[in-house]
């Protein structure tokens, strides 16, 4: 640790939350709204359940029962034998940042190594990593090169400290989890309640460095874990660790955080599949899916619809965050066919409206409407459908928009919020995507706008409104 310790001593940033509260994020993050999670790797090849690597040595688990029918009882079969079988070889690096190119997004995030201590990348630490094993490439540094060759900025996810419990199921009956020879895959394999040694502390920091170190990435994001007080400190260390490279390489850093790991200020936020219900004055991200039931590729997916996926990200930025929207490719390294669609259907949607997305910031309030989005994690699919009553805005300097999340059948649109003598004089209003010249009125109720007959997309649908001033934003960075 003594190369962290340098640099930590030698940059702006220290190892205590006070000086880490200084960070800020860059204007890049703030203004990209929309990146992709990539969840790939050895639990896709049963791809049965995200937690299979676990849920395969506990007792009265579905995927314990699924996997002795299937492969055999774990001491006969482990999970360390499903990574011959991680074979990538339809992986194509290039087609995946094309691919997310088109779908607009700025960023990209793939896991770097997961609960079940298998690394995506050639990682110094262990020889259980994807570089020597399974498909024997470093599939995150081709994808980093792939990425940024796009324009894009690259980020890398580490849920490595889940390790420490993941296993503890397969200690208590007969597996290859309590042989010593795969001690490294598989980990301490301690129960839950057990905190975690200062072994495993050092090498996480260790790992999380060499992450750092490796791909030099523009966001590092964690699993929920790290927020066990025997952390701390370690957190503290990589923060300032990452934070004062990322000033030698004189570009922004993000770490994504959940729940309480961090305090307020020191990193950014991520609710998982979770939306809020008002603005945060601080930038945040939510993490959701493609599919409603998974991360990793599955058998049976329950996939989103472009559409749904557009009005949470339109409600999101709205609020002053983020989507990070997550893809499971399978263990051939082919993203299945129906994500690709939904991909490429928001791309679409944000070729024409990605002016009142990107690079906006939200206004002095973040909508109108009757849809209620239920706040907190987990929580993203509690809701009914958004409706062409429900309208979300964003601004940027002088331009107010208003996105409604639905096609008015009678084509007329009113805001409530931009009543006569509110916020500026309207100069002017454009619908993107068309150019028909709208009829509007601004009247005590509101403002009203007439649509024309054809929608010029999917989805929803972004009034420009002129307002002939500076059209201030409420939040700060």
């Amino acid at each position: 640790m003594a190369r962290v310790d340098e640099v930590i001593a030698n940059g702006p940033f220290k190892s205590y939350w006070q000086s880490l509260q200084s960070y800020q994020p860059p204007e890049w993050y703030i203004d990209a709204k929309f990146g992709i999670f990539i969840h790939w790797g050895v639990d896709a090849v049963p791809a049965y359940d995200d937690w299979y690597f676990g849920h395969m040595y506990e007792k009265g688990n579905d995927v314990y029962r699924h996997h002795q029918e299937t492969y055999g009882f774990p001491s006969k079969f482990g999970y360390k034998d499903f990574i011959p079988r991680l074979t990538f070889e339809k992986y194509d690096a290039a087609e995946y940042a094309t691919l997310f190119k088109q779908a607009g997004a700025k960023f990209v995030i793939p896991v770097g190594e997961h609960h079940d201590g298998f690394p995506l990348y050639d990682s110094d630490y262990t020889q259980w990593n994807a570089a020597r094993m399974g498909p024997k490439r470093d599939i995150v540094a081709e994808l980093q090169t792939a990425v940024r060759q796009q324009g894009m900025h690259f980020g890398v996810s580490s849920h490595r400290a889940e390790n420490w419990w993941m296993y503890h199921n397969g200690t208590e009956i007969d597996s290859d989890v309590r042989d010593p020879r795969y001690a490294d895959l598989y980990g301490p394999a301690k129960p839950k309640t057990t905190p975690p040694s200062k072994w495993f502390l050092e090498d996480w920091l260790a790992r999380s460095t060499e992450i750092v170190d490796k791909f030099k990435p523009d966001v590092v994001w964690f699993d929920w874990w790290i927020e066990e007080p025997a952390f701390q400190p370690y957190l503290q260390k990589f923060a300032a660790y990452y934070y004062n490279r990322a000033a030698e390489w004189k570009s922004g850093a993000v770490i994504n955080y959940k729940y309480h790991s961090f305090p307020e200020g020191a990193a950014v936020l991520d609710l998982e599949r979770g939306q809020l219900g008002a603005i945060r004055p601080m930038v945040w991200q939510n993490d959701t899916s493609v599919s409603k039931n998974s991360w990793f590729h599955v058998a049976n997916p329950e996939y989103r619809t472009a559409g749904s996926l557009v009005g949470d990200l339109v409600d999101i930025v709205s609020k002053n965050g983020v989507l990070l929207l997550n893809v499971g490719p399978r263990a051939d390294g082919s993203i299945p066919e129906e994500e690709q669609s939904i991909l490429r259907g928001i791309g679409d949607w944000l070729s024409v409206n990605g002016e009142a997305i990107y690079g906006t910031r939200p206004w002095k309030v973040f909508g109108e409407g009757p849809t209620q989005v239920q706040e907190g994690p987990f929580n993203d699919t509690k809701r009914t459908s958004f409706t062409a009553r429900d309208i979300r805005f964003t601004t940027r300097p002088g331009v107010l928009y208003a996105v409604v999340l639905g096609w008015p059948e009678d084509q007329r649109v009113s805001i409530s919020a931009l009543v006569e003598g509110a916020e500026g004089d309207v100069q002017g209003v454009r619908l993107l995507g068309s150019s028909q010249k709208l009829k509007w009125k601004r009247d005590a109720s509101g403002l009203h706008v007439e649509l024309p007959q054809k929608a010029p997309c999917d989805y929803a649908y972004s009034l420009a409104i002129d307002l002939g001033t500076t059209t201030k934003s409420h939040v700060r960075r």
